[in-house]
């Protein structure tokens, strides 16, 4: 006949055993350093993939590069600016038309802003003193192509070279101020959100422009219109 038995501790001791057990157990990884090894790996395996015959020492070479650049960019201290600015820059074909206007929004805030300009069709002629000599490289561009995010790349990528730069805003020729420079100013130093401009648009200019090729990122339902 079967008898049941029932399992007991031996003890304080057993318990204690059991406890010291429990507390030798390693901790889990941060889930950050998970993310960074899964994709130090499919850079590595990456590699192997485009250099598969002797070129190991290249894809080696290739991953740990990888890895130094992305330590660097997660052990870089933020950016602490004494003197903040707003990076207003300009993405227009030509001449500013409502430059005379922007400089009224400027004056007498010379320290707390910076102004660039990409003119992507003929080299504009500046009225204004706060545009002179803000027009960086630019090239040609084409409504709805992929040089408008260039010429917007290069408007960033020039208003970065400035650590003071803190927030950035991208306009056209036919933009202008609607509130003072304080206004503006505050609002976007102490909000921690970006803003982009986004609408429903059912006309053939908005939501016509929807393709089925955008399936399955992009359902018609979230489709939106915006400005640059």
């Amino acid at each position: 006949m079967k008898t049941a038995r029932a399992w007991k501790l031996g003890g304080i001791r057993d318990f204690q055993m059991m406890a010291g057990y429990r507390q030798q157990r390693p901790h889990l990884k941060r889930p950050i350093w998970i993310i960074a090894f899964v994709t130090f790996f499919i850079i590595f395996l990456t590699g192997v993939y485009v250099y598969p015959s002797g070129s190991g020492s290249l894809a080696s070479c290739y991953f740990f590069s990888a890895q130094v650049v992305f330590k660097e960019i997660l052990n870089k201290p933020p950016v602490h600016s004494k003197n903040p600015k707003v990076a207003f820059m300009f993405l227009t074909p030509g001449n500013l038309p409502f430059e005379n206007l922007w400089e009224k929004f400027f004056h007498g805030h010379e320290d707390r802003f910076s102004v660039y300009v990409h003119a992507s069709s003929e080299k504009p002629m500046h009225v204004s003193r706060y545009f002179v000599g803000r027009d960086i490289r630019s090239e040609k561009v084409a409504w709805g192509r992929i040089s408008m995010l260039d010429a917007e790349k290069r408007l960033l990528a020039h208003a970065l070279l400035d650590p003071d730069n803190q927030q950035f805003v991208l306009l056209s020729d036919s933009c202008i101020p609607l509130h003072n420079f304080d206004y503006v100013y505050n609002y976007l130093m102490y909000t921690n959100v970006s803003y982009v401009d986004c609408f429903e648009d059912p006309g053939p200019h908005g939501n016509g422009r929807y393709s089925e090729h955008m399936l399955p990122e992009v359902e018609k339902k979230d489709f939106r219109k915006g400005s640059q």
